[in-house]
């Protein structure tokens, strides 16, 4: 196994705080998400413990004590029995839904590390405070303490493991989106994994395949983790490189195009670390029940309980006003305009931009002044390239597109779904950047206007 290496970083941001977010200064909460899965939490945990929440221990501190877990020969779970398939189960249908944090957990369906040359990755998941603009910071779950999270580069064919160590009070995992795997390494709860608990280990093989523009995220709680920061491009190169033959790039940029409505995210990150901080004592004692928890060993079970009255589904009117999503800042890597960064090019030179889009939303990217080859989506190349001056982005996909530098000037690269270029409803900001030359005399040097 090769050595430890580190996901490609862009410098962090923010600092890292893992207690529970209070709204930022100059910040008003509002409750748009009052009765939402957080408040399930909340409630759930009140009814199952009892006195028990009178303790107000630490979780993180309480990890920190208990014994370290481990991993058994045939990379299943140490010490999980009952609800099981072929010795990987599940530790949500043990009795009493207990954890045992620090755990390394390594599913099967990959090949052990003393039968492959792994590249190993260590990434972990924290609570950073993250400015998206001066005078707007918001509480974010990110990668490594950073937004987007680390860029993996990789070649086709690679055997990589991603030790994925969760740092924080609430569940995760990792979904490699795009990428062919083993189905228990696509990190979808309940269905390939357990969600990775507060201070556990999961453990990722596979191998890098098929090469182009790919991603990851979070799919637990997908619409706050993933929409909000849990997200990161993982880029397969080929070992050879056709493309390259035709638009001989010198430079490669990956771009996160991303929603956020960050009253949304300070209001169920709020509610969910404090119902989750509940939630986690009671199974660390082993007094929660798996189906207070709103999981189910199969829809049978599902839908007895719901008939019978023993479980009151979070979706149905009396319980939930339908949380909507409004998204207020719209950003790519992290930032919104004026914050985003510049792509540089010179006269005649190629560059690559790599668009994913980490958003729920279809973005028009517009690009002033040229047009560019629309040359792969979803990874993929295409059969023809495709000239283009406006290529749509839709949700979860990549799109990447080649430019040559045959214009020299400052030139806007936008959504031309205006509404998105703007930061909390002022034009301009949001998705946002230029495409600046780095090699020509101006005759008119641009400025900054942030409110038109």
């Amino acid at each position: 196994m090769k050595k430890i290496y580190q996901a490609t970083n862009r410098p962090s941001v923010g600092n890292v705080n893992n207690e529970s977010p209070l709204p930022p200064a100059g910040e008003q909460s509002t409750d748009k998400a009052d009765v939402s899965r957080r408040r399930f939490l909340q409630t759930a945990a009140a009814f199952t413990g009892g006195s028990a929440l009178a303790v107000g221990m630490n979780f993180t501190a309480k990890a920190e004590q208990m014994t370290q877990g481990g991993t058994n020969s045939n990379h299943g779970m140490t010490g999980h029995t009952g609800h099981t398939m072929n010795g990987y189960g599940s530790m949500m249908f043990m009795e009493g839904h207990s954890m045992k944090p620090g755990q390394i957990i390594e599913p099967p369906g990959s090949p052990s590390p003393n039968e492959v040359d792994y590249k190993v990755f260590d990434i972990d998941v924290r609570i950073v405070e993250h400015e998206i603009l001066p005078g707007i910071k918001t509480h974010l779950f990110a990668f490594n303490g950073q937004v987007p999270g680390p860029e993996f580069h990789v070649t086709e064919g690679d055997w990589v493991q991603v030790n994925f160590t969760n740092n924080t009070e609430e569940m995760h995992t990792i979904h490699w989106h795009g990428i062919v795997l083993p189905y228990t390494m696509d990190g979808v709860p309940m269905v390939t994994q357990d969600p990775v608990h507060p201070g556990d280990t999961f453990v990722y093989r596979f191998q890098a395949k098929p090469f182009g523009t790919r991603w990851y995220h979070c799919h637990w709680s997908t619409p706050l983790h993933a929409a909000s920061a849990m997200h990161g491009a993982f880029i397969i190169h080929r070992k050879d490189e056709p493309l390259k033959e035709r638009f001989p790039y010198t430079r490669d940029y990956t771009l996160m195009l991303e929603a956020w409505d960050i009253d949304f995210i300070r209001e169920e990150m709020n509610g969910l670390l404090e119902g989750m901080k509940q939630v986690n004592m009671l199974m660390a004692q082993g007094k929660l029940d798996y189906k207070t928890h709103g999981f189910f060993k199969d829809y049978a079970e599902f839908k007895q309980a719901v008939e019978s009255g023993d479980y009151v589904a979070p979706y149905l009117q009396s319980r939930s006003s339908g949380v909507e999503i409004k998204p207020n800042f719209f950003a790519i890597n992290g930032k919104s305009y004026p914050a985003t960064k510049r792509l540089g090019i010179k006269q005649g030179e190629w560059i690559r931009v790599r668009l994913i889009n980490a958003s729920g939303l279809s973005h028009h990217m517009h690009l002033h002044g040229h047009d560019f080859w629309w040359v792969a989506q979803d990874g993929n190349d295409l059969p023809e390239p495709r000239r283009l001056n406006t290529v749509h982005v839709e949700p979860g996909g990549t799109y990447d597109i080649m430019i040559h530098g045959d214009n020299p000037g400052f030139w806007t690269f936008h959504d031309h779904k205006t509404v998105h270029v703007r930061n909390n409803g002022i034009y301009p900001g949001g998705m946002l950047t230029m495409l600046a030359y780095e090699d020509f005399e101006p005759t008119y040097m641009p400025s900054v206007s942030v409110d038109q």
